[in-house]
């Protein structure tokens, strides 16, 4: 089993991990929590319910400015091939605005929400006598598990600036002390995680 998802019985998915690469899955998972940013605090237990409802759909209406949220938060409109690619560049920007205003904050917290369970999933993890540990994933954890994969696979996309997956195959071939190296083998190592958790669900 060792690196790949396998399905388990009953529905789910296993997979075998050593301490380093819980520790890397780990420290990735915590960076990308950091990246995202804390969450909406949480409205007092006698706020007006309705009031609490049009708070949470007043979020922010700029792209970020950093590259790894801008690929993790895109516009909705206006990007190469996307819906409204010919109409007019303000426009876009106005429904682009809009949207994110409306949808945003629902991300985030989906997407930190991911990630926090893969935090607390590798933080149950026990490893045994030969530094392997079986983590199993059941419920609604295969799919966070995947979300979160996701968001990381995007966000050293992001800093390694890989727009198509051929040209991750070009930095796979960079040399062992270039600095990129590791983030490289990060990102072809999740990559394969993601792949084997889809082909098991």
């Amino acid at each position: 089993m060792g690196g790949v998802f396998e399905p388990l019985k009953g529905g789910g998915a296993a997979v075998a991990l050593d301490e380093i690469e819980i520790s890397i899955l780990r420290s990735l998972a915590v960076q990308l929590l950091e990246l995202i940013g804390p969450g909406e605090p949480e409205p007092e237990p006698d706020a007006d319910p309705l009031a609490v409802l049009f708070a949470a759909s007043d979020g922010p209406t700029e792209p970020p400015s950093d590259p790894a949220l801008a690929r993790l938060f895109p516009d909705a409109y206006g990007g190469p091939g996307g819906p409204g690619e010919k109409e007019d560049p303000q426009e876009l920007r106005a429904r682009s605005a809009e949207f994110r205003r409306f949808t945003e904050n629902d991300l985030r917290s989906r997407k930190r929400e991911d990630a926090l369970a893969v935090v607390r999933s590798l933080d149950s993890l026990t490893p045994a006598g030969d530094g392997a540990a079986v983590l199993e994933l059941t419920g609604e954890l295969p799919l966070r598990w995947l979300g979160a994969l996701n968001d990381l696979r995007l966000t050293i996309a992001a800093r390694l600036d890989i727009t198509e997956d051929d040209e991750s195959a070009v930095l796979f071939r960079l040399p062992d002390d270039d600095p990129r190296k590791p983030m490289v083998m990060a990102y072809l190592w999740l990559g394969g995680l993601q792949e084997t958790l889809i082909e098991t669900l």
